[in-house]
């Protein structure tokens, strides 16, 4: 059975529920799927005093269990319309991968959130997809198939580049039945983007040529 991983940084806990609640819906549709997330780098006394919800049940992922999943669904909050500092940093430190080729072929994803209508959601998965592109990753967005996409009977986030939502700034309207509904959708689109791809065959070539290609140089 495939395996997807839920990678999140979540400091309010807004973003720890909509990983919940994607892990949810890959399960629904019948693939393994974990939950885990990006290490804190708030100093502990600052992130108590700035409310941080810091009893995650979620465990730290480590950078070399990445290339164990089948596809990676990552999920960070907005910080000024880009993703934030602490997912970054994680990212920053998966050279070794990229140097040998460890994402390649895999299914890529990103799910958002912000306080407000006009936060930012559509920059900040578009600030991460470069990333995984970098990877050779497959990149999944929200089609417009989903039709939830288009309706106008309520406030809700979701885009083509991704599920996101719209939490209000105290996380009381966090999932609405809209970005439920999109979570769903997503992982049966993700579901159908794994079965058609198989890594080593993805780009008609394995990653062997990939690897030499990199060898020597410093990502």
């Amino acid at each position: 059975m495939p395996k997807v991983l839920i990678l999140y940084y979540s400091a309010y806990g807004h973003m720890e529920r909509m990983a919940q609640a994607v892990a949810e819906g890959v399960r629904d549709a019948g693939v393994e799927a974990d939950i885990k997330r990006v290490p804190e780098l708030v100093p502990e006394e600052v992130a108590t005093q700035s409310g941080f919800k810091l009893d995650q049940k979620a465990p730290i992922a480590t950078i070399a269990e990445l290339a164990d999943y089948d596809a990676i669904i990552f999920g960070s909050g907005t910080r000024f319309g880009v993703f934030t500092s602490q997912m970054r940093n994680f990212l920053d430190q998966t050279g070794p991968l990229w140097m040998k080729g460890a994402l390649v072929g895999k299914v890529g994803s990103v799910f958002t959130g912000s306080g407000t209508q006009h936060g930012g959601q559509e920059s900040t998965i578009l600030s991460m997809i470069p990333t995984l592109l970098h990877h050779g990753m497959i990149v999944v967005g929200l089609p417009y198939s989903f039709q939830g996409q288009s309706t106008m009977d309520e406030i809700s986030g979701c885009s083509p580049y991704g599920a996101s939502t719209i939490t209000k700034p105290d996380g009381s309207a966090c999932l609405r039945r809209t970005n439920l509904q999109a979570r769903a959708f997503k992982a049966t689109t993700s579901r159908r983007s794994l079965a058609n791809s198989k890594h080593d065959l993805t780009f008609g070539a394995g990653t062997e040529g990939f690897q030499q290609e990199q060898r020597g140089l410093t990502p």
